[in-house]
Formats: structure tokens, C-alpha cells, sequence
């Protein structure tokens, strides 16, 4: 998300890139409450099992340990959200899920805010940092995108996914806008450290003179939403699997509205530190797997997002 290096994504430009894919085919409530320290999966099988054949491509400390702790913006939907009970569901939840079972571990998804994922990595805190986190030569390299200076070692990439940003406004009032140049003289809502929040602060310093771009940003992109119903703002946006998917369900689909493309197509990945890397092997081997037998297509098809699935993992390859 943002140009800092614990971004979503970062964005150099805002031309368009491809067209919006269909809606998140999945009912749901998002939930506006608090998320607690962390939330397990429910899913494993024993090291070295004949359910478990990849279990040896990880780390001794790891597999002894049966655990994969993961480092997590849980407040995201459908990427990753809590239930009513409390419980880390979405789609890198359903993958992780699916990975587990190839690795003999549990994938343990622990709550963060998303721009101390990254540092969250480097102080051993977690093991993987999957949250919708896009890919980026910047992040790869420990670069801030906003000053182009060097600020950490950077991360390793398992690419999983394909998506864009969009743009929404409240259902019925578009005010005409479709780009982000028409957001200048408007007031947008985003979640910090995104790619929206770098896209609208780069659209901001292109607006002209007396159509200033109003900015607000929040923790999570369900405050940034609820700033928009209350009518604080103008347009929202996010990721576009996230945005459709609060058209889709807030308000039972009376509240938001989609305008205009995508922009800033680019992968999502798994991020692992750079010194890391029988870990990070260990997880690509395990995305190829499910790709391989179907159980990655099934969880794309459940949420909808067939549009940005991937056909086979890929190191590094944001751009």
C-alpha cells in the first residue's frame, strides 16, 4: 500500500491498468469491532505425516515447533477479516489453510497494524507477514519510496495473487468522479500506509491551485469506510477485491458504489526476510502445491476474485 517500505503497495503512477473484475460473489458482514491480539487456524497435520509431504522442505526449528506464526492485518475484507466468534477468515487465511496441510504446521495468524508488519519480520515477531502486502522492488530492497533511501534490509516475496486499486463513493453521489484527477477539490478516505494513501498523496501535489485534495487517513480501512457513511468525505479507496467487497456488503449493498477502473495492478505476496530462505522456499513449494492439485482455484472461486488468480508462484516479481 503505501511509499513507505510496510505498504500494501506502493504506487509511481496512476494510469490505468485493467478493467474491474466482477464482484465479490460472497455474502457477508464485516465487522466493525476491535481485533484481539491473535487468532489460530484450526487446521494441521503431523510433521512428517503422508498428508504432510512438503514438511521437510522447512526449517527444523519450525517443523519442531508445528507452528507458522503470521503477522496480519486482520481487518481487510475478504482478504483476511474475523467472524463472530472471533476466528481469522478470508481468503489468506483459506490459503495459509491449505498450505498448512502440505507443510504439517499451523498457520497462526496474529492482528497488526499493517505498517509494523515489516519490522515485525525483522524483531523475530513473526514468521510471515500476509496481508494483502503487494509486492514492490522498493520493499524487496528496504527502500522508502517516498525519500528513495535506504531504510532496512527488505523482504523476500512469495507472489500468490494479482489485484488493483479502486475507487468508491457513497452509493448515488458520485459527484462525476471516475479518476483520481476528479478527486481534486474532494475529501478521500483511506487506510494508512496503503497504495491509496500514496496515490492520493501524489494526486494531491497535481491538483491545481484552489482544488485542494483533502486527505484522511486511518488504522484500518473499516474506520476509513465509516467516515465515509457518516458523510465526512467524499470517496473511499482500496485494494479492489476489499473495495467490492465493502460495496457488496455494507448497508447490504446500499451504501457504496465502484467509479471508475483499476489502477496499479500488482502482486500480492508473502513477505519473509531476507535471511530466511529454506522458510521461503518451503512456502513457495507449498503454494505450487495447492495451485497443483486445486485447492488454491477452490479458495479463489469462494471468494470471488478468480480475476487475479495466479497460475503457478513466483519469487520477487513486483515491479
Amino acid at each position: 500500500m503505501t511509499a513507505s517500505t510496510t505498504q500494501r503497495t506502493t504506487a509511481k503512477s496512476a494510469k490505468s491498468r485493467i478493467a474491474a473484475v466482477g464482484a465479490i460473489a460472497v455474502a457477508g458482514t464485516l465487522l466493525l469491532t476491535g481485533c484481539g491480539d491473535q487468532t489460530k487456524s484450526d487446521d494441521s497435520t503431523k510433521s512428517g505425516s503422508k498428508a504432510a509431504p512438503l514438511a521437510d522442505k522447512l526449517p527444523k526449528e519450525i517443523r519442531d515447533k508445528g507452528v507458522i506464526r503470521v503477522g496480519s492485518d486482520i481487518a481487510y475484507a475478504p482478504v483476511e477479516f474475523k467472524d463472530k466468534s472471533g476466528k481469522a477468515v478470508g481468503i489468506d487465511p483459506d490459503l495459509a489453510k491449505a498450505m498448512g496441510k502440505q507443510l504439517g504446521v499451523k498457520f497462526e495468524f496474529q492482528n497488526g497494524t499493517f505498517d509494523t508488519l515489516v519490522t515485525g519480520l525483522k524483531s523475530n515477531r513473526y514468521d510471515l507477514a500476509m496481508s494483502a502486502m503487494t509486492d514492490t522492488k522498493d520493499r524487496q530492497n528496504g527502500v522508502d519510496s517516498d525519500t528513495g533511501k535506504k531504510v532496512g534490509e527488505g523482504v523476500d516475496f512469495v507472489d500468490y495473487f494479482n489485484a488493483g486499486v479502486s475507487i468508491y463513493t457513497p452509493k448515488g453521489k458520485t459527484q462525476s468522479i471516475k479518476t483520481w484527477d476528479d478527486l481534486c477539490g474532494k475529501k478521500i478516505v483511506v487506510q494508512r500506509g496503503t497504495v491509496s494513501h500514496d496515490l492520493a498523496k501524489s494526486q494531491a501535489k497535481k491538483c491545481p491551485s484552489g482544488k485542494k485534495l483533502g486527505i484522511q487517513s486511518f488504522d484500518d480501512d473499516q474506520q476509513a469506510q465509516t467516515r465515509l457513511r457518516s458523510g465526512g468525505a467524499d470517496a473511499g479507496s482500496s485494494d479492489f477485491p476489499v473495495a467490492a467487497y465493502a460495496v457488496k456488503t455494507s448497508g447490504g449493498g446500499k451504501n457504496f458504489q465502484l467509479v471508475g477502473d483499476q489502477v496499479e495492478a500488482a502482486p500480492y505476496g508473502i513477505a519473509v526476510s531476507k535471511d530466511q530462505k529454506q522458510l521461503r522456499d518451503a512456502i513457495k513449494a507449498a503454494l505450487d502445491a495447492i495451485i497443483k492439485n486445486g485447492e488454491y482455484d477452490k479458495v479463489i472461486a469462494k471468494w470471488g476474485v478468480e480475476a487475479g488468480a495466479v497460475k503457478s508462484a513466483t519469487l520477487n516479481g513486483g515491479k
